[in-house]
């Protein structure tokens, strides 16, 4: 049986050095016989395991015989960001687990030949366009708060089935978490850019630095007309650990560290007026993507160290295989069963150490992991310039705080009906982060394509 192709990649000693793309693609050639892999199976078994909805064996035929423009157009009327879940999806856990030539071999390298359609679009033609015009709105305005993926994929679909879609958010750029969450590296910038700009061709418009709840209410929205309100504003808010230490400076949240890398390119100072002080030795404590991210971003802001702090073993690792990786190929230390207890500084107010206990692991807690369980007497100090705190987010309450009716759960999360995406307010929808809780990019984009279905069935 023939094994998928490997894509190329970036030298991991070259890569340290810059915030280019890791991944280099596959080659028209390379996606073509990786395409001719499939077996077409009739039913389909990798279908139902895409959140949105994805046609994957019409896709990969149309690649297997060269047809590139078709494979996008296949891919385009169900995912509104391909070049997109290319790179930042889990496939490996959704429709390529299911694949199957998984069960002898390996699946079909689906999110690469994703990848590679929408890429090839983007260098050989201009985004599909299906503007409505200015003076004939078809049906009525609905609002989007927040331009993440949930966001994104929400007003992308509401706006090809002809409803005036304005996106309101916060920030000085779109994206969400795909703009200030993800790295460089992980999600160039122009590739970005275009998915948004297709976005707002299908007839969006994206209003930012607009915060919804401060400059504007969402009883407001509806008094200006708006029939319709989706909330996609993510889960922006980010977890500490609780132990002594945590005020001194050189401890960063995942979400600030990033956000400065990312969004205000503090990987450019000075050309960039956003300097990030890491200093040589950086632990990063988690082990999601989000902690990959972070340890794999100061590596290449310079320090000579970096590492992984995880109160688990390697097996229950949340990020995704390929990350996991990556970072070791980069250098990155992971010291497994280890949970900080205190952060220790200098006189200045600077980190200089971390203490940390070693961990063994005991039953299966309500996860289905092992929990991890403290080892009496096995502290240690471990010297660190700077701490990144990558342990998850919850939702930001200031939106929340300022909508009286709206319903949240124990986490603070929106509380919503599990099929339409209903709140608890009529007419406002939300989905996403904001409601699951910080999961992945295409859960975010599979809950803004419900909500888009079931706001045109009601309202439309």
């Amino acid at each position: 049986m023939q094994k998928r192709l490997l894509m190329p990649e970036q030298l991991p000693q070259d890569r340290i050095k810059n915030f280019n793309e890791v991944a280099l693609g596959y080659t028209e050639d390379q996606a073509v016989a990786e395409a001719k892999r499939c077996l077409q199976c009739k039913k389909a078994p990798c279908m139902p395991g895409c959140p949105v909805e994805v046609d994957i064996p019409g896709f990969i035929k149309r690649v297997a015989g060269r047809k590139f423009p078709e494979a996008l157009d296949i891919l385009r009327k169900k995912n509104n960001l391909p070049a997109i879940c290319g790179r930042v999806c889990p496939q490996e856990t959704q429709c390529e687990i299911v694949c199957t030539l998984k069960k002898k071999g390996e699946p079909v390298a689906i999110g690469r030949l994703e990848r590679f359609a929408a890429d090839w679009g983007r260098t050989h033609s201009s985004p599909i366009t299906h503007n409505q015009s200015s003076n004939t709105r078809l049906k009525p305005l609905a609002a989007v708060i927040g331009a993440g993926p949930a966001g994104l994929t929400c007003a992308g679909d509401l706006a090809k089935t002809g409803w005036d879609v304005t996106i309101f958010e916060s920030l000085h750029a779109p994206g969400g978490v795909l703009r200030y969450g993800i790295p460089e590296f992980r999600m160039p910038r122009d590739v970005l850019d275009y998915e948004i700009k297709y976005v707002e061709n299908l007839g969006a418009e994206i209003k930012p630095n607009i915060i919804v709840g401060r400059t504007v209410t969402i009883d407001e929205l509806f008094a200006t007309g708006y029939k319709a309100i989706f909330i996609g504003t993510g889960a922006g808010f980010p977890y500490f650990l609780g132990i002594p230490g945590e005020n001194y400076n050189g401890v960063y949240s995942a979400n600030e560290f990033l956000t400065r890398a990312n969004l205000m390119k503090a990987y450019k100072f000075p050309e960039y007026d956003t300097p990030l002080r890491i200093g040589k030795k950086v632990a990063v404590v988690g082990a999601g993507n989000v902690a990959m991210d972070s340890a794999r971003v100061a590596r290449r802001l310079g320090a000579e160290k970096v590492c992984i702090i995880y109160r688990r073993s390697r097996s229950e690792m949340p990020a995704r295989a390929e990350e996991i990786h990556h970072a070791e190929e980069e250098g990155i230390e992971l010291d497994l069963l280890t949970l900080p207890i205190e952060i220790i500084g200098d006189d200045k107010g600077w980190v200089k150490q971390v203490k940390c206990l070693k961990m063994r692991l005991g039953e299966p807690d309500d996860s289905g992991r092992r929990r991890p369980v403290k080892i009496d007497g096995s502290e240690y100090l471990e010297d660190i310039d700077t701490i990144v705190i990558a342990i998850g987010q919850g939702p930001n309450p200031l939106l929340l705080s300022q909508t009286p009716g709206l319903k949240l759960n124990k986490r603070g999360n929106i509380i919503v009906d599990d099929i339409t995406g209903e709140t608890s307010l009529e007419g406002v929808y939300a989905g996403g982060d904001i409601v699951t809780g910080a999961a992945t990019v295409i859960e975010a984009m599979g809950a803004g394509k419900r909500v888009a279905r079931a706001i045109n069935e009601k309202h439309g």
